[in-house]
């Protein structure tokens, strides 16, 4: 009796000091409630309650950034009708003291403030609210106090009135149309969509025996038949991603989301989170338009690993206040960009012409956008707090020193590949399971040498991976990739040999005027003196009136013509000479196309770089 006795007295404490921890919690969760009774004015009315508030003034405010964004968005704009309360629910006053910043003064024991949301932007970083849906990016929908972060979040969905709707998110459902956060990061890092969504899921077991599910919710007016043919080809998708990093991340909760909106009048986006991701489609429908869907969803979804827990340190912790800056994007969502048609092309869903035609693309873009000549990709990843659907009336030389991070980080992904390949029988596949093991999976949020250190170590050779650092993510140079790609059967060309090149870009013809647009520093037109918003009069005495007047020059032109041209500016009458050269757009083909030799060995480095790499 007595030894029973002392072995029950410690269970009785430890659950009283865990009773006690959890009222403690309890006490101080911040308490999110949503409501849409004016939804089809596109609004939505929120309140957020804050027990034992810090002593002295509380400030609360609206975000300016959001998680997988990377510029400012100013969210603070939407919000109107602020209000605050006591505990005793008496109004109390509240001021703004920012554009986005609201202060209480001696809050008290408990203050509950309230909102009203304006929101009719359908994408990836904004919130909606409409008749038949809430679509809702947490940074664009909900105030949060300052300081506060590590306190936990409910969010309490009122939609009553919705008998169709249902939620989906990575939340903790807690039930009855309340959902949990653990903390301010994770709260915002969790999209909420409701709707009357058709659905499709599938179960996959990780390597140490744990099951997650992987959800397909979209908001479409496709047939269920149609739905789940989709969740059948994203499922190819995800097991070729999962053999790339052996496994799949832990999902919190043991589920991931793909959440998707089809509807023209759609802003179109896909956005990345934790455990789910956001995709909102511009088509009518997904019949007919899944190929073009897949490019986003295989983005997407392979942000799982690689962003969203492989991470560069320089986006943690994510400051909502500001625009948030990265030396990282490149691999991020370049090497992302690169994976997401390659792994594509693995599960049998792209063709061998369309890979190929992707990295053309990604070829012109990285040998000859000026920036991507002039800045490397480390700086053109820091250009993404101005460039990452960063808002300004005013024009930008953009066009001359950025290229995106997206493309840039994309063919550095593609040099890489084909230099392990080539030169070290190993493959960037190699590289990302090794930056998963030791800095993806245990969250360590990784530097640019730690990058270079774990290339050296793959590799045994610190300096080949000091010297591909030094030269290509930290420089402006760039891989031999004529060489490298005829390892794998294909052929990097001129695409128009012997034909002339203006670098006039893109001419607005209208009522007769021909106007131009921004003209790259590469470009005959720019080193003759042209740039947006020049007035082509004439060529060689010529009048330029139609594209078609412009094209009878041009085909008549050949390299190192020297041609008069007459314009105006700002209405003024000017006169430069423009000479022609070559036309540098390249063409990328396979040897079969070319009629060369597909050898064996060509043929099989071809095949170990573009196949499945599903274990049959």
């Amino acid at each position: 009796m007595k030894n029973r006795l002392f072995k029950i007295i410690p269970s009785l404490i430890l659950l009283f000091f865990l009773g006690f921890t959890v009222s403690a919690k309890a006490q101080n969760e911040i308490a999110y409630s949503v409501s849409f009774k004016n939804a089809m004015h596109h609004e939505a009315e929120i309140s957020f309650t804050i027990p034992n508030p810090p002593s002295g003034s509380l400030n609360v405010r609206m975000a300016r950034s959001s998680t997988g964004r990377y510029a400012t968005h100013e969210f603070g704009k939407n919000v109107y009708n602020v209000k605050a309360k006591n505990a005793e629910g008496n109004p109390i006053k509240i001021s703004k003291i920012e554009g986005d910043v609201y202060q209480i003064n001696s809050p008290g024991k408990s203050v509950t403030i309230s909102y009203t949301l304006f929101g009719n932007w359908v994408d990836g970083t904004y919130a909606a609210f409409d008749r038949d849906f809430a679509h809702m990016n947490m940074a664009a929908t909900f105030m949060y106090p300052i300081g506060l972060d590590n306190r936990p979040r409910t969010l309490q969905l009122n939609y009553a009135d919705k008998p169709n709707w249902k939620v989906v998110t990575q939340l903790q459902d807690l039930g009855k149309g309340k959902y949990f956060a653990k903390d301010f990061q994770y709260f915002m890092d969790s999209p909420v969509n409701i709707g009357a969504f058709k659905s499709t899921k599938w179960n996959i077991t990780n390597p140490d025996g744990k099951q997650q599910t992987i959800q397909f919710h979209t908001n479409t007016k496709d047939e269920q038949p149609i739905v789940d043919n989709f969740g059948n080809l994203l499922k190819k998708m995800v097991d070729e991603q999962i053999a790339v990093f052996g496994e799949l991340p832990t999902f919190d909760y043991g589920n991931f989301y793909f959440m998707q909106n089809v509807n023209p009048e759609n802003a179109g986006d896909g956005m990345e989170h934790r455990n789910s991701t956001v995709i909102v489609e511009r088509d009518d429908k997904i019949e007919g338009n899944e190929s073009d869907m897949l490019s986003t969803f295989s983005h997407e979804f392979f942000h799982a690993w690689n962003v969203e827990r492989l991470r560069p340190k320089t986006l943690e912790p994510f400051d909502f206040s500001h625009a948030n800056m990265s030396d990282g994007l490149w691999i991020s969502e370049g090497f992302t960009q690169y994976y997401g048609q390659l792994l594509l092309k693995r599960a049998g869903l792209r063709t061998l012409d369309e890979i190929t035609r992707t990295n053309q693309s990604i070829l012109n873009t990285v040998l000859l956008s000026p920036g991507a000549l002039n800045y490397s990709p480390i700086e053109s990843s820091q250009y993404a707090v101005f460039a990452d659907a960063g808002v300004a009336v005013d024009q930008t030389n953009k066009g001359n020193m950025f290229t995106s991070y997206y493309i840039y980080g994309a063919g550095v992904a593609l040099a890489l590949d084909l230099r392990l390949r080539a030169d070290f029988n190993l493959t960037l596949d190699d590289y990302m399971r090794a930056l998963w093991k030791e800095y993806g999976k245990p969250e360590i949020p990784f530097t640019m040498e730690a990058l270079q250190k774990t290339l050296g170590n793959l590799t045994k050779n610190t300096k080949f991976a000091e010297d591909f650092f030094t030269k290509y993510i930290h420089g402006t140079a760039k891989e031999d990739y004529k060489s490298l790609l005829e390892k794998a059967g294909f052929i990097l060309q001129k695409a128009r040999p012997g034909k002339a090149f203006s670098g006039f870009g893109r001419i607005n013809f209208s009522n007769g005027k021909a106007v131009l647009g921004a003209t790259q520093s590469t470009s005959p037109a720019y080193k003759a003196g042209l740039n947006i918003g020049n007035v082509l009069l004439k060529i060689n005495d010529q009048d330029i009136k139609s594209q078609a007047d412009l094209n009878k020059i041009m085909d008549a032109s050949k390299p190192g013509d020297q041609l008069k041209i007459n314009f105006t500016q700002r209405g003024l009458p000017y006169e430069t000479t423009l000479i022609l050269s070559e036309d540098p757009t390249l063409e990328l083909i396979t040897f079969e196309k070319a009629n060369r030799t597909l050898t064996p060995e060509i043929k099989s480095f071809r095949d170990n770089w573009l196949n499945s790499k599903i274990k049959q």
